[in-house]
Order: C-alpha cells, then sequence, then structure tokens
C-alpha cells in the first residue's frame, strides 16, 4: 500500500487499522480466516442463446465471422468486449472444429447490453473499413513456427484495453500444443487498433501461457490484479501471479505466489520457476471472478473428456474446494473455454452466466447456472 508523504501520524494509525479498534481493515477477497466452503452444487444448467454464427441472433456471419470460439470479457465502463480466437469466413455446414477460409486468428465483438438472461446482444464487432470483423493480433500463420495467437483474457486498466495473448508453434494431439511466448498487447482507441508489448513475455514452456485476471481494489487509489495461469494445454495445474494496475507494462513488477509463511501470509517473489501451484488437476481454459452471493472466488474450467467443473476459493491463492460439474461432457460434446464475467449474474450473484465453446458448430453459446450454498 502506497501512503501519500505529509499524511499524519493519527491519520495513518486510522489507515492501517480500519476503525475497527486496533484490529487491521482486511479486504474479504485476501481474507481466508474463519472461512469455510459453503458451494455445495449446481442447479438450472440451461444453455441459454448462441452468441455467434449466422444461426445466432447475433448474425455475426454479416460481420464475416460463420465460426469462432473462445469468448472471453473484458469490462470497460458501459461496454463489454467479448474476445474470439481463431474465426473463420466461410466454411460447409457441415464442417466440425476450427477451419474454413478467410482465417483471422483473433477478432472481437462489443456489447453493452446489462441483461444476460436471454442472452447477449452485440452493439457490433472491431471492424475493417468494410466491415469485416478485423484480426487484432496478427500471426505468421505458419505451423511450426507461428500457427496462430490466441488471446486467452484481456482486462481494462489505465484507461487502456490490455489482451493477453499466446503465441501457438503447433497444434499438437487433443488438448495438447505447443507455445513460443505468452505475451500482451494494447490498446488506447477502444479495440481498434492494438500494439504488441513485447517487453512482456512469458517463455513458452512456463505455467504462464494462458490467464485470468481479476483486478482487486486495494485502496481508494490502487489496485493490483491477479492472474491465475495455467500452461499451454489442458494438462496443467494453476499458478498465480499479480502486480500493481500502475505497473501492469513492467514485466520486472510482476510477482509470482510462492508460498505461505509460518503465519499463513502469502509470500510473492519476482522468479516464476519458484512458483507454487495452488490448483492440481488438468486445467483447461480457466476463468476466475469473485462472487458477491458466496461472497467467494469461482474457478472454472475444463477438465479435458471430463467436462467443466468449478471450484470455490477463499482467497486468491486458495485454499480452493474440491471440483463440482458445472457442464457435462457427455450432455454437450465438444464442450470447452467457460469464461464467467462477473457483471453478468442474477438473483444477487446465486445465478451466473458464462460462455461456452462447442466444437460443433464450432461457436459460441451462452449459459447459466445457479449456486447452492
Amino acid at each position: 500500500m502506497k501512503i501519500k508523504i505529509g499524511i499524519t501520524a493519527a491519520a495513518l494509525i486510522l489507515l492501517l487499522t480500519g476503525c475497527t479498534g486496533g484490529g487491521a481493515k482486511v479486504n474479504p477477497m485476501l481474507e481466508a480466516k474463519g472461512k469455510e466452503f459453503v458451494l455445495n452444487g449446481i442447479t438450472g444448467l440451461q444453455q441459454v442463446a448462441q452468441l455467434t454464427g449466422a444461426d445466432s441472433p447475433n448474425k455475426t456471419d454479416r460481420y464475416t465471422v460463420y465460426g469462432t470460439d473462445l469468448g472471453s470479457m473484458i469490462n470497460a465502463g458501459d461496454r463489454t468486449y467479448f474476445v474470439f480466437g481463431d474465426t473463420f469466413g466461410e466454411r460447409p455446414p457441415d464442417m466440425t472444429g476450427g477451419g474454413g477460409s478467410f482465417w483471422r486468428s483473433n477478432t472481437i465483438a462489443y456489447s453493452t447490453d446489462k441483461d444476460p438472461a436471454n442472452g447477449i446482444t452485440f452493439d457490433g464487432m472491431i471492424t475493417d473499413e468494410i466491415g469485416i470483423a478485423k484480426e487484432l493480433i496478427p500471426s505468421a500463420k505458419i505451423d511450426y513456427n507461428e500457427m496462430t495467437t490466441i488471446p486467452t483474457h484481456g482486462l481494462y486498466a489505465n484507461g487502456a484495453l490490455y489482451l493477453y495473448y499466446m503465441s501457438v508453434n503447433h497444434w499438437g494431439d487433443p488438448g495438447k500444443w505447443d507455445a513460443n511466448y505468452a505475451s500482451a498487447a494494447k490498446s488506447t482507441d477502444q479495440g481498434q487498433n492494438w500494439t504488441k508489448m513485447d517487453n512482456l513475455k512469458w517463455p513458452g514452456d512456463s505455467n504462464f501461457i494462458q490467464v485470468s485476471p481479476f483486478k482487486v481494489e486495494i485502496d481508494d487509489e490502487n489496485s493490483e490484479i491477479y492472474f491465475w495461469c495455467i500452461p499451454s494445454g489442458r494438462y496443467g495445474g494453476v499458478q498465480l501471479m499479480k502486480v500493481s494496475e500502475a505497473n501492469v507494462e513492467n514485466m520486472a513488477e510482476y510477482r509470482y505466489f510462492t508460498g505461505l509463511d509460518d503465519k499463513g501470509a502469502p509470500v510473492w517473489g519476482a522468479d516464476m520457476t519458484k512458483a507454487k501451484t495452488v490448483v492440481e488437476d488438468s486445467v483447461g481454459e480457466l476463468s476466475v471472478v469473485w462472487n458477491s452471493y458466496l461472497e467467494r472466488w469461482l474457478l472454472t474450467y475444463l477438465n479435458e473428456g471430463k467436462g467443466v467443473v468449478i471450484r470455490e476459493g477463499l482467497t486468491p491463492w486458495g485454499p480452493w474446494g474440491e471440483a463440482i460439474d458445472l457442464v457435462k461432457a457427455a450432455d454437450h460434446p465438444g464442450l470447452y473455454a467457460p469464461f464467467m464475467n462477473d457483471r453478468f449474474t442474477g438473483d444477487g450473484g446465486k445465478t451466473i452466466y458464462f460462455t461456452l465453446s462447442l466444437w460443433d458448430p464450432y461457436n459460441v453459446f451462452w449459459f447459466r447456472a445457479s449456486l447452492n450454498k
């Protein structure tokens, strides 16, 4: 926490104690003491709407988006940006999985729709001068070099949009791929144009290739951004890093969770190779948000071969509860990428909404479920 020079001693004491009679003011998002797990199941799972493709209410084929996937979300003011991966403009109607013509590695739609109950209506997409959804972060599109650049998640900080992405070297067997590196791109014009930030780069063999960020307010002037991270592919566990919002562009300021001290407090270090795993599982396409109904963290991800699961966390670093089935693979074959957004909930957070990709028909859908506690 940064303290302004010139603050009085009395004011400093009040700040540190939080006016609680001597006890330090704690952020419930970062405090596990006295907490227990409260999530005991999921009910009311429902596919609400299709978000992308010619058969969706958004008719994204008008932007030459016939098939696409992912759909992580970034909130910036009244807008929510929906970020998609490999996008194709033309495909045979019976085609399964990624493929087709007019390939772009990534595209973005945006919406000011605040009612998630019946799906999300897009206001538009980021397009070129003739109205075609344009590729935001270019890729070489050469196998075993740079096959594509896939956005894994993004955030809004310091008045700009940041999109974290992975440079894919080669797609391997199902659930496995090789990455060159992970990095980020920045936009200062509402997503119209993006600049790669080559000063932010994580090695392709690291545990920090796919990320899910969440901003936590520390005080009225300062925020920290926590990133839950997994390797390339869908078979690694979750590790954790953080950075202050003010230093989000400075690689040297990122810190990695390395364990707990003898008082149970988190320890952070500058060496990513010493990071500790906070969730041991086969984790693919993860998403983490704070849920106001449970007053707990929620983590969703694909467990390859089983389906989408959800876990409850007491703090960003845990402990994390057992995996609970959210969407079963047997009910929705070819499912992946369950992305939540704390903006889109109902019943005070009891109902959650999330995007989910289906390999057939290779498009993004809108789901909801209710949390039981």
